[in-house]
């Protein structure tokens, strides 16, 4: 296969994990911060997230010479036939997206290119942003040298981000012209996936739309079990049987206490407001949205409605990352539950498999507890918050035993019902 020298311009979450999974398949590849702890964090081998499979992936292939962290994105243009844009995309009060590290870097490339490169927009931008990029590259370089922009959209799950990226459902390449479409698919060469090529407008959007679309399916099945609770069905049941439908898919309808996570609620405010700018009003995606934020309110009106009282109660709660196999706690539903927990005097004792070190930066007086089955003793409740397989094999007996009052209120559905009523639990769950 054909190895091409890749520089990464931002080593997060994105950066990091695609660097190394290409690394992985033979290319060269140097991902730069500014960071300069992460940098050097980086260049002795210790890996700021977790995420299953990176750190051997980071391990083996720096110590094969194919990938390796710098600070500086001078050294990392000048040696790189091709550039990846991969830094944050937050979002602004409005929805909108702060572009302002995008252009930054734009700029900065502009000012280190002196021969042609392909510069490949990974972030996850606006619609439109291709063309300001190479607009900034023009404007900024200190001589005429050729370059081609594409946008090449990630579509990675935390806690599957290198299987997503190893073997992905499809590629996306978006171009304004044929040039640099060859060497895109040379990177991807030795990754069996479907490649769409097509224009930068459609590359970008596509992001954006996707992860509408799955909020949707999301916020969807919460809405419906309401419904469920509302007339004594079962919402697993029914996202079984919808699920069925070829047309469906099973995928993204379990009930919970809601979305979260830097991806999902960023993207769905950025595409309204995209959408906004365009001239249209998308208000079903504002549904979505407003849905979700209802859902864990919700899940906090029925946890007083049984308890009555929250202050002064003791309130274990399992899962802090927004999601299982990450320790990624932004936007976590779990951390907003605690707060608002909290803000009605409850106490807290919590247990994450990964995710309590960062949890501890954004919760104050909680009992962190190492060992989950410790994590109920002397509480009045306790709480499922991330659905962590993990879970599933809590001592539920001796979980019982150690409670004031064997109540669970089970915001992900990890317990059936029926055996819980049999062990003697009062047991919530959602949509059942």
């Amino acid at each position: 296969m054909k190895s091409i020298r890749i520089a990464m311009i931002g080593s997060g979450y994105v950066g990091l994990t695609t660097g190394a999974c290409f690394a992985e398949i033979g290319h060269q590849v140097v991902c730069v911060d500014n960071d300069e702890a992460k940098a050097a964090m980086l260049q002795e081998g210790k890996i700021p997230i977790y995420e299953p499979g990176l750190e051997s992936i980071v391990h083996r292939n720096a110590a094969k010479g194919r990938l390796s962290f710098s600070t500086s994105i001078k050294e990392g243009v000048e040696k790189a036939q091709v550039v990846f844009i991969t830094v944050p995309t937050p979002p602004q009060p409005d929805g909108s997206v702060d572009m302002s590290f995008i252009e930054k870097v734009a700029r900065e490339i502009a000012c280190s290119m002196t021969e042609y490169k392909i510069v490949v927009d990974k972030s996850t931008v606006p619609v439109k942003t291709g063309e300001k990029v190479a607009e900034t590259i023009r404007r900024y370089a200190k001589a005429r040298v050729e370059f081609d922009v594409v946008s090449n959209p990630e579509f990675l799950r935390e806690g599957s981000a290198v299987e997503d990226l190893l073997h992905p459902d499809r590629i996306v390449i978006g171009v304004q012209s044929p040039r640099p479409v060859q060497m895109m698919k040379d990177i991807y060469a030795p990754i069996e996936a479907p490649i769409i090529v097509t224009d930068i407008n459609s590359a970008e959007l596509i992001k954006h739309a996707a992860n509408s679309f799955l909020a949707l399916k999301i916020s969807y099945i919460n809405a419906v079990s309401v419904i469920c609770e509302a007339s004594g069905a079962n919402v697993e049941e029914v996202a079984r049987g919808i699920g069925m439908d070829r047309r469906i898919g099973r995928h993204f309808l379990n009930a919970g206490i809601g979305f979260g996570g830097s991806c999902f609620p960023k993207d769905l405010s950025a595409f309204i407001k995209i959408a906004e700018q365009l001239g249209y009003d998308f208000a079903m995606l504002r549904e979505v949205r407003k849905i979700n934020q209802s859902q864990l309110e919700r899940f906090v009106r029925k946890i007083e409605e049984t308890l009555w009282v929250l202050r002064e109660k003791r309130i274990g709660v399992l899962g802090l990352a927004f999601k299982p196999n990450t320790d990624d706690v932004r936007m976590s539903p779990a951390i907003e539950l605690c707060r608002r927990l909290q803000a009605r005097g409850a106490t807290l004792r919590a247990h994450d498999p990964k995710a309590m070190e960062k949890a501890k930066r954004e919760l104050k007086n909680v009992e962190f507890v190492e060992d989950m089955n410790a994590v109920a003793e002397g509480c009045d409740a306790l709480v499922v918050a991330t659905d962590w397989p993990e879970f599933k094999k809590l001592d539920l007996a001796r979980a019982r035993a150690a409670m004031t009052h064997p109540i669970m209120f089970d915001g992900r559905n990890l317990f059936d019902p029926k055996e819980m009523e049999r062990m003697g639990w009062i047991y919530k769950s959602v949509g059942r």
